[in-house]
Parts: structure tokens; sequence; C-alpha cells
């Protein structure tokens, strides 16, 4: 009954982590860009444009130039997560491929940069006058429920060990629609559990802005206005 109760729960939170990004990111895509607003110094070319959402995807380039301290603990927290992640891909692969094999010491302990980096943000919002008046309570939630996906992962890992194997096999099985037996260790169902709500809330969280950055028209804008008038397609259909 157990085991159901979490196929269901984790079918679910698909579903809606899917829908919910599919319609978010129609939503962005369909939004108007009226103003040619790049923040300069920007690129006067789309090569120019490609290379600045690298860097600023990869290296969090706007924020390293705004505050260090800030960007130390934002890049420490989406590094170590993206190993995190990866880590886990052996849970959902069978033979798991050779490069997850690898990574996987690095991942174990990517787990500690992940908390301090989210103590560090999490921190911030208390510490720093401008950041403390505009937090409401769901930014303080968002990253307790963070904290607290890290902090039973680590309790799993170090503190209370469950069967790995079983997990696997029950993520395995949901691949397949089957459903097979999940361990009943408390660790383990409170970690599974705080995953699926994150999931399920990810689509209407301030967490959107990982695939928001890329519709930003202050960077995926090219800096041309003089060379070429910028014109949203709903602004051309009125001058027909």
């Amino acid at each position: 009954m157990l085991s159901t109760l979490y196929a269901v729960l984790f079918y679910v939170a698909t579903i809606l982590l899917v829908t919910g990004l599919a319609v978010k990111i129609r939503q962005y895509a369909r939004t108007p860009a009226p103003l040619k607003i790049p923040t300069t110094p920007a690129p006067t070319t789309r090569s120019g444009v490609f290379w600045r959402m690298f860097r600023e995807v990869v290296f969090f380039e706007s924020l390293f130039k705004s505050n260090k301290w800030i960007w130390l603990f934002g890049y420490m927290f989406h590094g170590a997560m993206l190993l995190v992640l990866l880590r886990h891909l052996r849970y959902f692969t069978q033979p798991v491929w050779w490069w997850v094999e690898l990574i996987q010491p690095f991942g174990i302990y990517a787990s500690f940069a992940m908390a301090l980096g989210l103590l560090g943000l999490w921190a911030r919002r208390f510490l720093v006058e401008r950041i403390r008046y505009i937090s409401n309570p769901s930014d303080h939630l968002m990253l307790a429920l963070l904290l607290g996906i890290v902090l039973s992962g680590m309790n799993m890992k170090f503190l209370t060990p469950t069967d790995i194997i079983s997990v696997k096999v029950f993520f395995l099985g949901l691949l397949r629609f089957q459903i097979n037996e999940l361990p009943d260790t408390p660790a383990l169902l409170v970690h599974l559990g705080l995953v699926a709500t994150l999931m399920i809330i990810f689509p209407i969280s301030k967490l959107l802005h990982a695939p928001g950055v890329f519709f930003s028209p202050t960077r995926n804008q090219v800096d041309n206005p003089r060379e070429k008038r910028h014109l949203a397609p709903w602004a051309a259909e009125l001058e027909k």
C-alpha cells in the first residue's frame, strides 16, 4: 500500500512538473517584448548574445559582477546540486553509465557544499536589510524545503542507511509502469516526500528563474537599436 501511494505520488508530481513547465515556457515565449532593453554593455550580434547567455547560465556572470559573496554561495549551491542530481541518475539507469559511476564520490560530498550554499543564501535574507525587506514567507519556505531535501538525503547516506538496491528497483519499475516494493525507512519516505513536493510546486515557484533566464529581454536581445528597429509581432500587426 505504501509503495502504491508513493508510486501514484511520483506519477502525479511528474505530470504536474512537466505540464506546468511546458505551460510556463509557452507563456514566456508568447509574452511580447515591445521594448529594446538589453542590459549594457550588451553584444551587438546574435553570436555575442549566445556567448553572453552561456556565461550567464554557466558562470552567473551578472551576479558575480554585482555581489561576490552571494555569487559564491549561489554558485556553490547550484554547482553542487548539479553533481548531486547527476549522481542520482544511477537510480534510473541499468546498467549505470560509466561517467555516472565516475562522479559518485564527488556527488556524495557535494551535498555538504549544497547545504552550505543554501545556508548562506538563507542567511542573506536575514542579515541583508534590503533583502530582508523584500523577502516573504514563500522565500523562506522554499529554502527550507530545499535544505530539508539535502539534509534528509545526507541523513540516509551517513546516519541511517537504506536499501538503495530496492530504491533503484522501485524507480526502474515506475519507468516501466510497474509498482515494486519501496523500503519503509522513515528517512527515505521523508526524503522522497519532500522531493515530490518540490516537483509539484516547482512550476509555480520562483525557481522558474531556471528556464526564465532564457526569455529575459535584458539578456537575450541584440544591442542594435540604431541599426534595426525593434518591433514586437503584435505591434507589427497594428501597423498593417
